[in-house]
Formats: structure tokens, sequence, C-alpha cells
């Protein structure tokens, strides 16, 4: 909610800055790093113990390869990326043949990696701390956040909302959308956990022996039968495998009771050394992210499905026998709840024709996608290529002090469901951090986010790694 000057004090120096991130998952941390290296004094705010979101949760990055197979993601992804290198925990692309490249890691050494980059950027950090309150208007925007030692007041000239839900852009008074148009209704969020212990050559060899059971050449400019997928995913050695939930063995165990209802059941590595992957599975229909009573009544029955998913693995899937929980995530995986509206809207359009555009400041690459506990919609790209998202995406109506950035920014629920995914959320958290800091440093700024300067912007962006030109 909006407050009023006199609910505050006067804000101490310590307090002041010139750019606050709300949100420390990875849109957060790449608007926090990119700020802070654009020389603005930035303080980044999670409300979990720790920073990276879903960087840390045991899932892939997506979205920062094409279907074609073309990075379309640099700048701090490449960056965490090249930190996991000599920490042993980089994997590297994957294509499950079906449609996606996914860029796989280990993630407890990602953790580190993120940590380092944040601290080595300067970034000033507040964890296990919550949004409750703004005030607009002025020179600057005023946050309220409540941890350890009570409430406080904090400024910024620009603030940027990386909360996921558009808590601070509605808190402010921006306008909204939620879920489908009509319905309201919202995908499912999902549990990812990690078992170790999983042999990868007969999981391979089951899935060559019976592609039927599996999600395999969806995108036709593969020019692949599912055979053919099957036999080049084993050619290919790494354990990406996706079961849907309309087909073949995990159709069959949740039409038996044996599962919970699910789309799809996907299997992703996570550590060679550990034989470690992640188990993307877990679903519940009409689940809230922006509820915490909604949450809490979910997280429940959302481990009760990791206990009978794992159950399935080790009874049905060649390779799991032996194989043991390592980790579930440390919170609910929340695909879908606001979406802030901005100053243009992305729209299914422009993610599936492919639109390019000359002030574009972020690409987009991953397949419309949108689920449902009895389906999912998914569609590729235009020729297996990428999109450009706007900045004005990140520019909430009626706001001149905040832009937002990740899966709450500016578009329909099509165009959501892909730009989402973590590789476009901390491509748009780059371009936020970047613009935010010019901003802010601008003696001649005009205090509307607004006026920021698009040409310089985009190159600072691709002199920071960026990549938003030379693709399809």
């Amino acid at each position: 909610m909006k407050e009023s000057m006199k609910d505050r004090q006067d804000i101490p120096g310590e307090n002041r800055f010139d750019v606050i991130v709300i949100g420390g998952g990875s849109a957060g941390v790449a608007a926090a790093i990119s700020a802070a290296r654009g020389g603005a004094r930035t303080l980044l705010v999670e409300s979990a113990p720790m920073i990276g979101g879903e960087l840390i949760s045991g899932i892939s990055m997506l979205g920062c390869l094409s279907t074609r197979g073309d990075w379309i993601v640099g700048g701090v992804v490449t960056e965490l990326l090249d930190r996991l290198k000599p920490l042993g925990g980089y994997i590297g692309p994957v294509f499950d043949y079906r449609a996606l490249h996914l860029v796989c890691f280990d993630t407890e050494l990602m953790k580190i990696a993120v940590m380092q980059a944040v601290a080595e950027a300067g970034v000033h950090l507040r964890v296990q701390a919550f949004f409750c309150g703004i005030e607009t208007g002025g020179d600057e925007t005023r946050v309220r956040l409540m941890h350890k030692g009570g409430e406080a007041w904090y400024a910024a000239r620009v603030v940027i909302d990386c909360s996921g839900d558009g808590d601070v852009a509605v808190a402010a008074g921006a306008p909204s959308e939620k879920g489908a148009p009509g319905t309201g209704a919202l995908q499912p969020p999902s549990l990812v956990y990690r078992v170790c212990g999983v042999e990868t050559e007969p999981l391979l060899r089951f899935v060559r022996d019976n592609p039927a059971h599996f999600g395999l050449g969806d995108y036709p400019g593969l020019g692949m039968d599912a055979r053919q997928c099957a036999e080049a995913l084993y050619a290919q050695g790494q354990p990406k495998v996706l079961l849907r939930g309309t087909q073949g063995l995990l159709k069959q165990a949740i039409d038996a009771g044996e599962m919970y209802p699910t789309s799809v059941l996907a299997i992703v590595p996570t550590s060679t050394a550990r034989k470690e992957v992640s188990i993307n599975s877990t679903q519940l229909a009409g689940v809230d992210g922006t509820r915490a009573a909604s949450l809490s009544e979910a997280l429940p029955q959302l481990m009760a499905q990791v206990s009978q998913g794992l159950a399935f693995l080790r009874r049905r899937v060649p390779g799991f026998e032996q194989a043991a929980l390592a980790a579930v995530a440390p919170k609910i995986g929340v695909r879908e709840t606001r979406r802030i509206l901005g100053e243009h809207v992305l729209d299914e359009a422009d993610i599936m024709q492919g639109r390019k555009r000359a002030d574009g400041i972020a690409k987009g690459g991953h397949e419309l996608d949108i689920l449902a506990v009895d389906g999912h919609r998914h569609e590729t790209i235009a020729e297996g290529g990428s999109y450009d998202i706007p900045y004005e995406c990140l520019v909430p109506r009626g706001q001149r002090q905040l832009l937002v950035a990740g899966r709450c920014i500016s578009s329909t629920r099509e165009a959501q469901s892909s730009v989402r995914v973590m590789g476009t959320c901390m491509a748009m958290g780059q371009a936020a951090g970047t613009a935010a800091a010019l901003c802010a440093l601008d003696d001649g700024w005009s205090g509307d986010v607004r006026d920021v300067d698009r040409a310089r912007l985009r190159r600072t962006l691709i002199a920071d790694g960026a990549v938003l030109e030379g693709t399809l």
C-alpha cells in the first residue's frame, strides 16, 4: 500500500541508495549487479535467506538459446556460467530433442557463483527482508522494509520491482492483470526436487528403445521422427528426458492412480559427480502465488507429490532403482501471477512471429509454454528463432521512478509464458539495472525512467555482453 510522509521518519544516509532492487531471484540478481557495475549505489532486497531464486531451486536455465541453438542471452548470464566452470559446476547446453536447449549446472555451486558476483559488484544486500510499503513523489521513491530488527524506510532515485508478482508496482498504484482473461486461471506451481544416484546409461537406453513413452521431436525444423530423436538423445549422453502425462509410461501411472495428475515429468542433469538430476513434475491447480494462505495450503500437497514421484521413478524408470532424494527446492516455484501493464504490452504475435525491434533491450527465445495439470500448450517461435523485448515493457503505466523486470513485465498471458524463464528474466534484469543506473547518475535526468537515453542504454548493454543483434 502507499504510505504517507507522516508514517515515516527521516531516512538516514545509510538507507539511501541510487537504485533499490526488490526481489533477489534471477532477474533481481542481474539487475542489481548491472546497476552496481554502472556506478550506482545499489541495494538488493530478498525475502528468502539466500539470493538466487530459481537459479538455486534445481531447475536448468531456459531462454538462453533459441530452438535453432543460437545463444540469445549473454552478459550476466555468461558471467555466472563462466564462474561455474572452474568450480566444476557447468554442464552446458543440453538439447532435449523436442524443442528446447537447456543450460544445465550444479545448483549448489550456483549459490556460490551468484554470491560471488553480487559481492564483487559491490551490491548492498538485505536478506530475510520483506517489502511492505512504498511512497512515490518528489525526486526519490521510498520503500518500507520489514526485517530482523523491525521496520525501516529506504530511499532511491529508481526502484526496480523483481518480485515476480509485481508487488511493488501494484502497491505504487500501477495497473495489472492476473491469469487467463475471463477466468483468472493460473498455471500450476511446482516444487522441484533433486535425486542422486541415477544411472544415465540405462535411462537413456530405455528412452532409445521406447520413444513412444517420451516427449520427442516437437519442432518440425528438426526433420527427425521420435525414434531418430531418441537415438540422438542417447548419443548425446546427458539425462535430459521428458515424460508426458498424456502418453506412455506416465499416462499409464496416472490412470492407475500410481502418480498424481501432471502434464509433464522433466528430468534434467544437475551434477555428473553426484549422478544427480532434478525433477520438475509436481503440479497443483488452483494455487494463487500472491496469497500466502494459498501457497501454505499447497506446500504439504506438493511435498506429498515429491514422495509419490520419487517412488514412481524408482519403480518404473530404469536408472532410478537406487536413486535417493538429494534436495527439495527451498520454495514453491510459481509460473504465473500478475502482469504489470506498461507502456508496451508484449503479445502472442510478438513472440510467435519472432518480431525484431531497433530499440530492443533483451531477447527471448523460449516457446509459448502454458501448463495446466491436465494439458500443456506449447508452440515454437517461427523458424525456431527469437524475438526482441522493448524497454517500454519494463515501464509501468503511471510510474516515473519504477521499473519492472522478470515474469511480471508488461505482457499478455501468452507472451508471459515465454518471457518467464530464467535466461530471459536475467536479460531483462540486466537491462533494467543498466537503465536505472543511467537515470540515477545523470545530473540532468528528468526524474522519469521513460527519459533514459535509449541509444546509450543499448550501447552499454552490448558493451557489457548482452545479445541484442545478429540472431534470427
